[in-house]
């Protein structure tokens, strides 16, 4: 028996070739779920259920209505949904004083607002108990420059999330948030595609190595099964990098500008 069979997810933020939650919904489809991918491009949601032999519908996460719209689709096509995952962000770096009120506005709807409309459409559809999962980052604990507009709302998105947990276990709702540090996913394009710039980031995590959205997936997985006896928690999957830290910015632009080996 599969770990997640016969289990409704909705993965929300897969609207991207290769990103996080593209890798979320194939594991989660391997694992024996019905899975309704959303974001905002329809054309690649489109390519990848078609490819992947799952359920889509468009949403924009800051639009209320979209977000309940997208909770009733999962419920028509499969009849309940029992997992819900928000990975959308937007990896804004910008110094504090310069960050705009346009920038900020942005960054509250989507990684603040959006997400609490996207909990508050789902929560109704978990009639048999279920689990909420929010992606959140590393820096919503430890810093990193240049990020206080995304980390300061991720940070209160899991704050949300204990809430949720506090005020919904009594119906079998589970909500924990996942916190990653640096992946290779689309966001962070430009510094994968430079050794020195992973090099510098990979010698602060005490296992050796920056994560993978294989390792988020496998979190994603356990929070997801019945007998996860944990909710209110934030899970950092970050290889032990809350430890130490994340390196300065003077260190990324200096690796950014090494030349290539």
């Amino acid at each position: 028996m599969k770990q997640l069979d016969g289990k409704t997810a909705i993965i929300l933020g897969a609207s991207a070739k290769g990103n996080l939650g593209q890798t979320l919904a194939k594991r989660f489809l391997a694992e024996g779920a019905n899975v309704a991918v959303s974001g905002r491009r329809e054309d690649e949601l489109a390519r990848f259920a078609k490819d992947n032999g799952c359920a889509y519908k468009p949403c924009d996460i800051t639009v209320k209505s979209d977000c309940e719209a997208l909770a009733a689709f999962a419920q028509a096509e499969y009849g309940r949904v029992d997992i819900a995952i928000n990975t959308t962000g937007w990896g804004l770096l910008v110094p504090f004083l310069e960050t705009t009120e346009e920038e900020l506005t942005k960054m509250t709807a989507l990684q603040f607002i959006g997400p609490y409309y996207f909990y508050q459409a789902v929560i109704p559809h978990m009639t048999k108990g279920g689990s909420i999962i929010q992606i959140s980052s590393a820096t919503a604990t430890i810093m990193l420059d240049n990020h206080a507009a995304y980390m300061g709302t991720k940070a209160g998105t899991d704050h949300v999330i204990r809430c949720i947990a506090n005020e919904f276990g009594e119906k079998g709702i589970r909500a924990n948030s996942i916190s990653p540090g640096l992946m290779d996913t689309p966001m962070t394009e430009a510094a994968f595609a430079k050794p020195a710039v992973v090099a510098c980031f990979e010698r602060e995590y005490p296992l050796g190595r920056v994560g993978t959205k294989e390792d988020i997936a496998d979190a994603a997985v356990w929070l997801s099964q019945d007998g996860c006896f944990m909710t209110g928690q934030n899970l950092q999957v970050n290889g032990g990098l809350t430890l130490r830290r994340n390196p300065r910015a003077s260190e990324i632009s200096a690796a950014f500008m090494a030349p290539q080996a």
